[in-house]
């Protein structure tokens, strides 16, 4: 219902900006609103790139520019009509967004600040190719004699109209993404890449689709200005300028809420009006740097940002207190739980996952020295063995965030070794993380619909959250579903990754040492989880250095030492063997 309130209000919000020309505004309220429309474009498709992946952009304005020349050129020397000329801008200015991102993309390095540097790059790169060929050619081009659509009598209010436009279907775009499963995926990235990746998210098409989309945006605004200004040049066109003030606008408003962008883009667009001329002029940039230096410092999610984290807030406290839902989950995750563990499930001896001489060195350190060994169906697996002895390592292996050197590990007969972490995911292989990685800036519930949305099950983001609600009730975090991670404190965040692996449906989960820095009481309660996770048909691979709740939990227990596997067998014998007890405690001296 609040949604429909909301809808029905922008829409009559639109509808009443269409109509505005009719009643002969002044002109310079057309104009200014105008470039409050053009900016709010602009802002929201680097939002839909950089406040939502998390890829900070300097070279927005090398895809404005594209657009910008490109319907200078047709509608000029080619002779194209105006409005057509738009969507071919737009598309130039994906494809060569899209050429970029599948090459930037593919280097893990190129993140952050040296993404950003790069971006940069790419837009004096296009404005010397401009400059230096026939696009340009230096004395730069004139559009005044381009026919426009007299829409309420004036080409001037068309121009209006199409930013309008533009603006409404850019918001409107941002609101889906944001609002979407696609939009999880983004954040997700945003937060942590990696994880994202291992959770099923495929990151590199997201960050491509991003790029495009936001591209797209840009060119297609690009356009609507070169008939705006009527004359473009390299200087003014590919500007520092212009991803300076969206990057500013986006940060005012909110880079990770749909309409920050229209927020920030209105604000800094009146105060340019404001001081746009005589001494007032210098004094409005000392104003607008002075504003973003308070938002960096006092708003670091912008306005949208602030009033989020309010709502959540309020949502938290609205539910039960935290401890009394932790200690629900609690006595509902130990009752009627058997203190031993459960019987082997038919058909046990099915062969689900096999290592087959697994190997992998960092700079010529081996990590695993030739693994080989089976996962039957239905069991709970323990791996033991002493710090650097390759447990993480080989579930990082197997999860896909490392590629081994050599050997096949066999998933149903798949071979996991080729494949990518979310295609892993996909395919039913979860897993949690020895210190936890949640996403920080998404809620809890968020962070759990993630696995429900990218794994095994792929469900959209509804039907993803009410399972993602159902796995919180049984770890007992019902009660924190809105809030963020920040705010758990250490054996929350714990149970918040055994959450995880519940919402995913996986058919293998890795379970990273999930007990470490846990009490007693917690450990119980986390014991009596892994074993519902196994009773929901799942087959777990359980790491861990606490031996009392491994020998309560697992059915067979193997143990690596410098990379190898030195005993396999039933839990109590393999503790007792000779070479497991030196790996533990070494070789008596006389």
């Amino acid at each position: 219902m609040k949604d429909k309130r909301g809808f029905l209000a922008a829409g009559l919000i639109v509808v009443a900006l269409i109509a505005f020309p009719a009643f002969k505004p002044p002109a310079f309220l057309e104009s200014f609103l105008y470039l409050v429309f053009f900016w709010i474009a602009l802002t929201s498709s680097w939002q839909i790139l950089s406040g939502y992946t998390g890829y900070f952009s300097f070279g927005h304005g090398a895809f404005f520019g594209i657009g910008m020349y490109t319907t200078a050129n047709l509608a000029t020397k080619g002779e194209m009509d105006f409005l057509l000329t738009l969507p071919i801008a737009g598309i130039i200015a994906a494809v060569v967004g899209v050429l970029i991102g599948a090459v930037v993309f593919r280097v893990k390095q190129l993140r952050g600040e040296l993404f950003a540097l790069l971006t940069l790059a790419v837009t004096f790169v296009l404005a010397t190719i401009a400059l230096n060929t026939s696009i340009d050619g230096g004395p730069g081009v004139f559009l005044s004699g381009i026919k426009i659509a007299n829409i309420y009598g004036s080409p001037a209010t068309s121009l209006y109209l199409f930013a309008l436009l533009t603006a409404v279907a850019s918001l409107a775009l941002a609101w889906w993404v944001q609002h979407s499963r696609f939009g999880g995926g983004l954040f997700a990235i945003a937060d942590d890449e990696d994880v994202a990746e291992v959770l099923g998210v495929p990151t590199y098409r997201f960050k491509l689709i991003a790029l495009g989309l936001s591209s797209f945006i840009a060119g297609v605004g690009g356009g609507i200005q070169a008939v705006y200004v009527s004359y473009v040049t390299v200087p003014e066109t590919f500007s520092i300028t212009v991803p300076l003030f969206v990057v500013l606008m986006s940060l005012i408003g909110g880079s990770r809420h749909w309409l920050g962008a229209a927020i920030g883009a209105a604000f800094i667009t009146t105060l340019n009006y404001v001081f746009v001329g005589g001494e007032w002029a210098l004094a409005g940039r000392a104003l607008i740097g002075l504003i973003l230096i308070v938002a960096i410092l006092y708003l670091p999610d912008g306005l949208m940002g602030l009033l989020e984290s309010r709502r959540r807030k309020r949502q938290s406290r609205a539910r039960a207190q935290d401890t009394e839902h932790v200690a629900a989950g609690i006595d509902r995750a130990t009752e009627h739980r058997p203190a031993a563990p459960a019987p082997k499930p038919a058909g046990a001896s099915q062969v689900l996952l096999r290592c087959e001489d697994v190997q992998l060195s960092f700079r010529g350190v081996r990590a695993l020295a030739g693994i080989s060994l089976e996962v039957r169906k239905g069991e709970i697996l323990g791996i033991v063995g002493p710090n650097g002895s390759g447990k993480s390592t080989l579930i990082n292996t197997i999860s896909g965030f490392y590629r081994p050197d050599a050997g096949r590990i066999l998933f149903r007969d798949r071979d996991l070794a080729k494949e990518e972490a979310h295609k892993i995911a996909a395919l039913g292989v979860g897993r949690t993380y020895q210190i936890p990685r949640p996403f920080v800036r998404l809620s809890v519930l968020e962070n759990v619909a993630l696995p429900a949305m990218y794994g095994p099950f792929g469900l959209q983001r509804a039907a993803a959250e009410a399972q993602a609600r159902t796995a919180l009730e049984h770890v007992g975090l019902a009660g924190r579903a809105d809030a963020l991670p920040t705010e758990l404190n250490l054996h929350q965040r714990k149970f918040l990754e055994i959450a995880r692996a519940l919402a995913s449906g996986s058919e293998l989960v890795l379970l990273d040492e999930v007990l470490a820095g846990l009490t007693p009481t917690e450990i119980a309660s986390a014991v009596s989880m892994v074993r519902s996770i196994r009773d929901r048909g799942a087959t777990i691979i359980f790491i861990e250095h606490n031996m009392r709740a491994v020998l309560a939990l697992t059915e067979r227990l193997i143990v690596l030492d410098h990379g190898e596997v030195i005993a396999e067998g039933e839990p109590r014998d393999v503790m007792r063997r000779p070479a497991v007890i030196t790996a533990y405690l070494g070789k008596a001296h006389a």
